[in-house]
């Protein structure tokens, strides 16, 4: 089954030259015998027999694909700036470098956070002896009480099982101070638990300013290749979310395994674009082709272009694309197998109107109207009005009549492709 190939570019009117040279090919393939048929027909009838040439309508598989030509970016690339200003203390990388998700790319020197971090430190020891301190103070306010508290209930059995033995003074006094050691105990606790706190507070701000910290060492946030450098050692970086400041980045970084190619599909062919769909990528530069797909688009047409906006995703396996190549994406739009058809040489045009002159068994003109279905630049698919196995006329339309004696010629129809397609 052969395959045939649509191909839409603004500026190359290809269509219109394969059909003209087409013509011009089936015009020289029959010329001569024309010539000599009409001088024998004239012996024999009397009268001119028109030599046509004609090609069979038969089944084939027809497609349509739509060419479109972009440029490649990554599919990831950011500018890595700095969380917090610092110097450059180490660079690990330069123009070219690949990198891993989560390697260290530079190191900045950061004094003032070192610093905070030895003070937190510092403040996390004092909150820790202070809790301590509280705890001591609690084991003391708790031994007290429970001594006084053993007193206070001994006196007081006594005073309620055998009256007059033990003062009521002496039981109160007991009682007074049973309740200041419970209090006292109430006291030790709250200071504990303040002091805990404390230290809560201080870890809390060792942790941030650790965080913090942890931003000297810049890491690459996924895998890809340094494009750019912007600093170089010793260098002051601003923090990059300092607005008030003009902040530089370090380096920027692409993401080199997988690119998209972001294309404008125009409003026409907007119908056929599906998501998933399998997509050619040929790159001239390199002369290679590339399987991609479509990944997404933006389901909207612009005003302006009337265009949509899509984007193909294009796996760069063996790392042999690179970004701001041109490369040309073949988007195979509808495709049906084993269907009628015929040269689009062979149809005739005016209006909504399509036509094509049939040589019936008696060798006579018949012109047929045809609806036409899916149509590329070599053939068209006759959805009625033929059959499979008729002749129809592929030369010369202009002259012919309906009821014509003609002398049908098989001539070969050249199939038009363009060069670059895929």
């Amino acid at each position: 089954m052969n395959r045939t190939s649509l191909i839409t570019r603004s500026h190359r009117p290809m269509a219109t030259n394969s059909f003209a040279l087409a013509a011009l090919v089936i015009a020289l393939a029959f010329s001569q015998s024309s010539c000599s048929g009409d001088r024998s027909g004239q012996a024999q009838a009397g009268g001119p027999i028109i030599s046509v040439g004609v090609t069979k309508v038969v089944k084939k598989s027809l497609g349509r694909h739509i060419t479109l030509s972009s440029e490649l970016v990554p599919f990831q690339e950011i500018d890595v700036y700095a969380k917090e200003s610092g110097y450059v203390k180490k660079l690990m990388v330069d123009y070219g470098t690949h990198v891993k998700a989560g390697q260290v790319m530079a190191i900045l020197e950061i004094p003032e956070l070192e610093a905070q971090l030895q003070e937190d430190q510092a403040e996390i020891k004092n909150a820790a002896n202070q809790v301590m301190r509280a705890q001591h103070e609690l084991a003391r306010y708790q031994a007290q009480y429970n001594a006084l508290h053993l007193q206070y209930t001994r006196l007081n059995g006594v005073f309620q099982s055998q009256p007059g033995i033990v003062a009521q003074q002496e039981v109160d006094d007991a009682q007074g101070k049973d309740l200041a050691a419970s209090s006292q105990v109430d006291v030790g606790q709250a200071a504990l638990e303040a002091a805990q706190s404390q230290l809560s507070v201080a870890k809390a701000k060792l942790a941030h300013d650790q965080s913090l910290f942890d931003y000297s060492r810049i890491t690459a946030p996924f895998t890809g290749v340094v494009t750019q450098r912007y600093a170089n050692l010793g260098t002051l970086v601003q923090a990059g979310t300092n607005s008030s400041t003009q902040a530089i980045p370090i380096v920027k970084l692409s993401q080199d395994d997988l690119f998209r190619l972001v294309i404008p599909v125009p409003e026409a062919y907007v119908q056929y674009i599906r998501v998933g769909d399998p997509v050619d990528v040929h790159v001239p530069s390199l002369n290679r082709t590339f399987p991609g797909k479509v990944a997404r688009f933006s389901v909207d047409v612009q005003s302006d272009t009337r265009t949509m906006h899509t984007e193909v995703d294009v796996p760069n396996t063996h790392g042999l694309l690179l970004p701001g190549l041109y490369a040309d994406a073949n988007l195979q739009l509808d495709e049906k197998q084993n269907i009628p058809s015929v040269p689009v040489q062979a149809l005739s045009h005016e209006g909504e109107k399509t036509t094509v002159f049939v040589v019936n068994s008696d060798a006579v003109l018949e012109e047929r109207t045809v609806q036409v279905g899916i149509q590329t630049n070599s053939d068209a698919e006759i959805v009625s009005g033929l059959k499979e196995g008729e002749e129809v006329v592929v030369s010369d339309l202009s002259d012919l009549k309906a009821g014509e004696k003609v002398r049908a010629q098989t001539v070969a129809v050249p199939e038009y492709h363009e060069g670059n397609s895929q």
